[in-house]
């Protein structure tokens, strides 16, 4: 029987093909604005930081990853991520970039990062901390890997506070948002999953609790489009 980890891997590997597509179509291209916005706070975070080296964990297709490379253009980013089929495609975009020099990936899990202790200047998670089959581990062993003094930065979709605003949420990603992902990838299953993972993904004070009780310091959030998304940053002491 398939673990958990290698059900998610098997799952993300049958939307591989049509996952960015739908993305953009089912946020509106609002998740393209998100990944700026915390890219940039990422930016700033390594002002005084001459050649840094960068992870971007649960990658997929290397949105994040190229996004990093294009904004922060002194930097080296690796990308990992548990589905082969969407590194192919992540592959493919970056050498059609010419961004190869500068962006490697890397089929592997945020649980287990084949990386050493404090490798990295920065690491950034978008939408994936809610698919890690074990969320303290992995996040612990981001920890391990970034550097005294840098930070993790975890852009996340959420549960919007006000009612009406939740009431719509709910409307689109329990009814609208399998549907259509069932037209368009054949797998509504999948994207009956991803609303099931941010539903039970925990309530940003939790998550900030969770986050400090692991290690991490000065955790802070921020909401976007009336938070329906955050972004959390937390520091290695």
């Amino acid at each position: 029987m398939a673990t958990d980890k290698e059900q998610i891997a098997l799952m993300f590997n049958d939307i591989a093909p049509t996952y960015d597509k739908l993305n953009h179509i089912l946020s509106l291209n609002v998740d393209k604005s998100w990944r700026r916005k915390a890219v940039k706070r990422l930016k700033k975070s390594l002002a005084t930081v001459q050649d840094p080296m960068i992870l971007d964990v649960a990658c997929g297709t290397a949105d994040s990853t190229i996004q990093i490379a294009k904004i922060i253009k002194n930097a080296e980013v690796l990308g990992l991520d548990i589905s082969e089929k969407m590194l192919e495609i992540g592959e493919e975009k970056v050498i059609k970039l010419g961004l190869n020099d500068r962006i490697k990936l890397f089929n592997s899990c945020a649980e287990n990062i084949d990386f050493l202790d404090n490798k990295f200047d920065a690491v950034f998670v978008a939408f994936g901390v809610r698919n890690f089959s074990d969320r303290m581990k992995g996040l612990s062993e981001i920890l391990r890997v970034l550097k005294p003094q840098c930070s993790l930065f975890v852009l996340e979709l959420s549960e919007p506070h006000n009612v009406i605003v939740r009431w719509f949420y709910n409307l689109y990603f329990k009814n609208i948002l399998p549907f259509i992902g069932k037209k368009v990838s054949g797998n509504g299953a999948a994207y009956r999953y991803l609303q099931q993972t941010v539903e039970k993904f925990p309530m940003p004070k939790e998550f900030v609790m969770m986050l400090q009780d692991i290690g991490y310091q000065d955790v802070k959030h921020k909401a976007f489009s009336l938070g329906l998304c955050r972004l959390y940053q937390a520091k290695k002491n």
